[in-house]
């Protein structure tokens, strides 16, 4: 409920600033954004193509699939967007598997991890963060459980954990084809010249459209663009949707930034930047994600299409091979 009001607040503070709002730079920011995703699509594009280079991996239908997740992502918690990249890339790369499709999802992610690591230590360096004793008096602060009960965080992060490990050992030796699929999905990895050209050469261009789309968003709102505010709202972004206990980080975002841009602007500011940022950002993936669930399954019904698809794997699984050789028999001469 917390993150709920903090969101309210922070609408009623966007409409407060509303006729204030810069159209351009706005417009700008939204360019920059939708320019980052097809970026990302090309990077993932590069890996599928390492890990089915016999199947014609098509840029298009991963770049439909790609904004399809974002799409998602942003109305539901836990990622769940990434279900949606690999159903609709499963359907349009043939022989691939989602245990592949999984793995190559991780690779995507990789100079992520690196950069966001990079920005939180420069953040916490420049004081950017709330420190832990702060953390759980902030309003709609989506960890303060994992802050006020660190013993028992620690303690279910180990059990999970440790149940991880003991599941990935079984798979390892029990399952040999699923650990050839998901090493299928690490494939570009093997050939370090790929991977700097098709894949850390895209995210890094993307990284500098996420930037500059955060430098233009501010720049709509009339907040202080200077490297440290920029720096701010990438890394309150990014922690945001490493834990998504919200939709899109929702209210998590609000509360931290507060804190993050004191002094640069008034607290209705950074709430009508935030919000702003968010709803448009929001607004312009879904979008974006179910005009390409419409074009992919010509359909918004996402459980009757998975549903008929599994009815038609267990119809071919029930198939004998009498019924298979039937249409075969039929042809031949009398």
């Amino acid at each position: 409920m917390d993150d709920v009001h903090s969101f309210l607040d922070a609408i009623q503070a966007f409409f407060g600033h509303l006729a204030a709002v810069s159209w351009g730079a706005l417009g700008l920011a939204v360019l920059l954004h939708v320019v980052k995703l097809a970026l990302r699509a090309r990077a993932w594009e590069n890996i599928l193509r390492a890990a089915f280079p016999t199947n014609g991996v098509r840029y298009r239908s991963v770049f439909g699939a790609y904004v399809a997740g974002v799409g998602v992502n942003s109305l539901t918690p836990a990622r769940g967007g990434d279900v949606a990249k690999m159903y609709l890339a499963r359907h349009r790369i043939p022989s691939s598997s989602y245990p592949a499709l999984g793995s190559t999802l991780v690779v995507e992610t990789l100079l992520d991890f690196v950069v966001s690591t990079c920005l939180l230590l420069v953040a916490i360096k420049m004081s950017l963060l709330p420190g832990l004793p702060d953390l759980p008096s902030l309003p709609a602060f989506d960890w303060s459980f994992v802050v006020r009960h660190p013993v028992v965080a620690a303690f279910l992060a180990t059990l999970l954990l440790g149940a991880g490990v003991l599941l990935w050992e079984w798979a390892s030796r029990h399952v040999v084809a699923f650990r050839a699929k998901v090493a299928q999905g690490f494939t570009i990895l093997g050939d370090r010249r790929a991977v700097l050209t098709q894949v850390v050469t895209w995210q890094t261009v993307a990284w500098l459209a996420r930037i500059g789309a955060i430098y233009w968003f501010l720049r709509a709102f009339h907040i202080e663009t200077g490297f440290r505010t920029v720096v701010a709202v990438v890394v309150v972004q990014g922690l945001s949707t490493t834990l998504p206990f919200t939709p899109g980080g929702l209210g998590a975002q609000q509360a931290v930034l507060v804190f993050a841009l004191a002094g640069t602007a008034s607290r209705s500011g950074v709430l009508g930047f935030s919000v702003g940022m968010q709803l448009v950002t929001i607004v312009v993936n879904v979008v974006l994600g179910f005009g390409a669930i419409v074009l992919m399954l010509k359909t918004l019904r996402w459980r009757e299409r998975v549903a008929s698809d599994d009815e038609e794997r267990a119809g071919s699984a029930a198939a004998t091979p009498e019924q298979a050789a039937a249409p075969s028999r039929s042809a031949l001469p009398g």
